[in-house]
């Protein structure tokens, strides 16, 4: 089975390896060197996560695989007037697959991962302590409070991308209980909409598609259950 990959260097400082076949599936690394070797694990996981979940499996035979990298992208930040600079915007992966539009399928089995991903991220909350919810820890950005707000921040930038978000960012709640199913209520009224369209959005000097939204958008989410999930062992 052929894995096509996209290759992001230099995302937030380190490198992410995308399987563009498989919304969802991706690895992280310190490099790419890192990220692609890590990849064929990353695609073990995603396979049994989904086998967890749904019988049968949509996934084809993954028993042998063909890991091939088909895009690489080097992330750099641009200024208020797009000039590259040092410390900016920083514009990240815009691949060739990127242009591909969404097919309804995808979005059907996209809808159930989003479902699973929100599933497991309250999961990961329940029993916190108050100090684990509202204390920011040494080295971290958020209290996992402060996680939650900014994965639902994430999605309905993602969507803002597109003009898709449905609300201002001032018209968000603040609150993370209430803006959480808030903006997936509005992803989920959108995607449906989105298979089969063609669309390429410009903002702030990057690309935006229906197919990147999505891949993001999982993405984030769940890279962030591991985040809280460390930060509720560690208080």
């Amino acid at each position: 089975m052929l894995i096509r990959v996209g290759l992001e260097n230099g995302a937030d400082g380190h490198s992410i390896a995308w399987a563009l076949d498989f919304p969802g599936c991706y690895a992280d690394g310190a490099d790419g060197s890192a990220a692609l070797v890590a990849l064929p694990r990353a695609l073990v996981a995603y396979e049994a996560w989904i086998k967890a979940h749904a019988s049968p499996s949509w996934l084809p035979d993954l028993s042998e695989i063909d890991v091939r990298l088909v895009d690489t992208w080097q992330c750099y930040f641009v200024d208020d007037d797009l000039n590259e600079c040092a410390d900016g915007y920083e514009v990240n992966a815009w691949f060739r697959d990127d242009w591909r539009p969404l097919r309804a399928e995808e979005i059907e089995h996209a809808l159930q991962m989003l479902r699973w991903n929100r599933a497991e991220l309250m999961a990961a909350i329940e029993g916190a302590s108050q100090a684990a919810m509202e204390e920011k820890q040494p080295g971290e950005r958020w209290a996992v409070r402060g996680v939650l707000n900014h994965v639902a921040g994430a999605e309905w930038w993602y969507m803002d991308r597109l003009d898709l978000a449905g609300l201002t960012r001032d018209q968000v709640p603040k609150d993370p209980f209430e803006r959480l199913p808030l903006v997936r209520k509005q992803l989920e009224a959108v995607l449906p909409g989105l298979a089969g369209m063609d669309r390429v959005v410009g903002r702030e000097g990057e690309f935006w598609s229906p197919r990147k939204m999505l891949r993001r958008t999982l993405q984030h989410e769940r890279d962030h259950i591991g985040h809280i999930l460390k930060l509720v062992r560690e208080k």
